[in-house]
């Protein structure tokens, strides 16, 4: 199987660099699969699974929170606002986060903050489901 170059980057560190078969990307349009020969394509992410498929072995997970996907001559690179390998990620975070978005809509004084706030429990809840085995 062909491969290609595949960054991901986070504000914080170089997450994952490297060849790989093929890339899993929770799409804000819907997730996409990624591989050698891709057309030329951008996209923004929303929280989700990101999962990296490499010459061998199971797949990498990582937990990704918004960002962009640029496919390009030169492979694909993943911008994430956030990305925590899922073996890392702390579900009491999700619960804790969760219980604070349901608490702020309740005390919303405005359209846009309830707004927003809804945006960030959804989110939450997604990313929930994703952790789920």
């Amino acid at each position: 199987m062909a491969t290609f170059h595949f960054e991901l980057v986070s504000p914080e560190r170089l997450v994952f660099t490297g060849e790989v078969n093929q890339v899993d990307v929770p799409g804000e349009e819907g997730e996409f699969g990624v591989f050698a020969g891709h057309a030329p394509y951008v996209a923004t992410l929303k929280p989700g699974m990101l999962k990296i498929y490499a010459t061998s072995g199971a797949p990498q997970r990582i937990v990704v929170k918004g960002g962009f996907a640029e496919v390009g001559p030169t492979g694909l690179t993943v911008l994430a606002e956030q990305a925590t390998p899922a073996e890392e990620f702390d579900p009491a975070m999700i619960a804790e986060a969760i219980k604070d978005a349901e608490e702020d809509i309740a005390d919303a004084e405005t359209d846009v903050a309830r707004d927003k706030a809804r945006q960030r429990l959804e989110q939450m809840q997604t990313l929930c489901g994703v952790l789920e085995p």
